[in-house]
């Protein structure tokens, strides 16, 4: 099993920055992606960014220019930089990976989540 522990978050004003950390650890496993998702009680689970190996990084509309997702998928990390945070990203953040076993059977995992909030 591969768990994930994240990092990172807490509160912000309008225009300020964070950064969040997503670390997996685990037994003979083999990241394939990691992907950040945001939540808030209003709107279902937002993709926000993804990181996926042999592809480029992706990051949604809502957050281009603003966000970036960066990592090593190899030392089983990834970062989401947040920047000229706006109060409609205040959310809970959930990072989440897709990983194979030794023997490429490919499964699932989240990290506990952090809040995140902006506002004045």
């Amino acid at each position: 099993q591969v768990q994930l522990v994240q990092s990172g978050g807490g509160s912000v004003q309008p225009g300020g920055s964070l950064r969040l950390s997503c670390a997996a650890s685990g037994t003979a496993f083999s990241l394939r992606g990691m992907a950040w998702y945001r939540q808030t009680p209003e709107k279902e689970r937002e993709l926000v960014a993804t990181i996926t190996k042999g592809l480029p990084t992706h990051v949604a509309d809502s957050v281009k220019g603003r966000f970036s997702v960066t990592g090593d998928l190899d030392n089983h990390v990834v970062f989401l930089e947040m920047n000229s945070l706006k109060p409609e990203d205040t959310a809970v953040y959930f990072c989440d990976a897709h990983w194979s076993d030794y023997r490429g059977d490919i499964f699932r995992s989240w990290g506990q989540g952090t809040q995140v909030t902006v506002s004045w």
